[in-house]
């Protein structure tokens, strides 16, 4: 099993890069992604990130500096990171981490336009 959806691949590897605050996560299908703490606090899963329906998604500021503490299992399809501010609720499964990778520059915009509409800013 994939993840949630069966058609997506599993992982080989994933990785914390500490200092560069990067999680690498390599696919058995070869494509492998680089994604930024920010940017996977930015777009957690959660309820608290994403609200209980469209519109109710709550813009995340102040995220630049954020780190995974620890990465926890859940099951055979997902992972739980557990970030330096205290969010530890969004469980990301292969295939939201896979459309992540590969939506990654669209989803960075995104968020860079929703932050300079809102006035606000990735720095704590």
């Amino acid at each position: 099993m994939a993840g949630l959806d069966k058609t997506t691949p599993t992982p080989r590897e994933i990785k914390l890069h500490q200092a560069s605050r990067v999680l690498e996560i390599a696919y058995a299908d070869g494509r492998a992604f680089k994604l930024p703490y920010e940017f996977l606090r930015v777009y957690s899963p959660s309820a608290e990130v994403r609200g209980h329906g469209p519109g109710q998604e709550t813009l995340q500021v102040g995220k630049r500096d954020v780190t995974i503490d620890e990465v926890e299992s859940v099951g055979h399809y997902a992972i739980r990171p557990k970030f330096s501010d205290g969010h530890d609720s969004g469980i990301f499964s292969w295939d939201y981490l896979y459309e992540l990778g590969t939506g990654q520059d669209a989803l960075w915009e995104r968020y860079l336009s929703k932050l300079a509409a809102a006035g606000a800013s990735r720095d704590p």
